[in-house]
This record gives C-alpha cells, sequence and structure tokens, in this order.
C-alpha cells in the first residue's frame, strides 16, 4: 500500500512503500527551503538528484550531499536540512 505524505505545507511531499528487499521506505520531493525533522526509527537518507545540506543530531558544521550520497539519522533525534533547489530522496526506516 502506498501512503502520501505533506510537511512544511506542501514543501516536502512522500510516498511511503514497504517491499522485501528494502523494507519500510518512503521516496520523496523537498523544494528549496530550511526544513527541521524528527525521527522515531534510524534512518538512511539517499539523495536521488538535487543536493540537500545537513547538520546531522551532535554535529557542529552542515555537510553537503549530492546525488548518490547517504547519511544515516540515528532514531528520536532531529536533523536540520537546507535545499537551494528542488531535491529528490529515498529515506529508508532501519
Amino acid at each position: 500500500m502506498l501512503t502520501v505524505n505533506e510537511y512544511f505545507t506542501g514543501k516536502v511531499k512522500s510516498i511511503s512503500f514497504t517491499n522485501a528487499t528494502s523494507g519500510e521506505s518512503s521516496v520523496g520531493v523537498m523544494v528549496p527551503g530550511e526544513y527541521t525533522f524528527s525521527t522515531n526509527k534510524p534512518e538512511e537518507m539517499t539523495v536521488i538528484s538535487g543536493s540537500l545540506n545537513v547538520l546531522l543530531p551532535s554535529a557542529t558544521d552542515w555537510q553537503i550531499f549530492e546525488a548518490g550520497q547517504v547519511f544515516h539519522v540515528q532514531g528520536k533525534a532531529e536533523f536540520n536540512v537546507q535545499v537551494v533547489e528542488p531535491t529528490a530522496y529515498l529515506c529508508r526506516y532501519l
């Protein structure tokens, strides 16, 4: 089953799904802006197109992740994202 999610007044949209290979995941798009996300479970984020400037929990420096790059966020945490161009991502819940 597919579940459509919308965050930040429609500036971030995703479709959640589950399959045998990757388990619970979502694929989505963010338009330019600054966002703070909260996690329940650990997440593996893969940038599909575009780029994300990310401030991970307990980090002091922002990191840029471009298409094909992956970053991980622990469960029960918050992380900040700056988006300068429409960017697609895949989020796997671990």
